[in-house]
């Protein structure tokens, strides 16, 4: 990937939900939205779950997303690590 090549294209990002919060009734009309962090996590602020961008796609694994809940996210490893 080119250095000035986002990790992520924008359009991705904007439809993106995490898989666990979409489904939440408490969190408004569009629940999931995900962030760009570090350049290589997508982090959901509604359920706290971290899916990491390995090799230019996301992994977007309810399972994936658990195994790193209850990291911070300054402590997320860069770049994330090979499953």
């Amino acid at each position: 990937m080119a250095e000035n090549t986002p990790p992520i294209d924008a359009k991705l990002l904007e439809i993106l939900r995490c898989p666990v919060a979409v489904h939440y009734k408490d969190k408004g009309a569009d629940p999931g939205k995900l962030e760009l962090v570090k350049g290589c996590w997508l982090v959901s602020a509604d359920s706290g779950y971290k899916y990491p961008i390995r090799d230019g796609l996301p992994v977007m694994l309810i399972d994936e997303g658990a195994k790193w809940k209850d990291t911070p996210v300054e402590d997320l490893p860069v770049p994330p690590p090979a499953e």
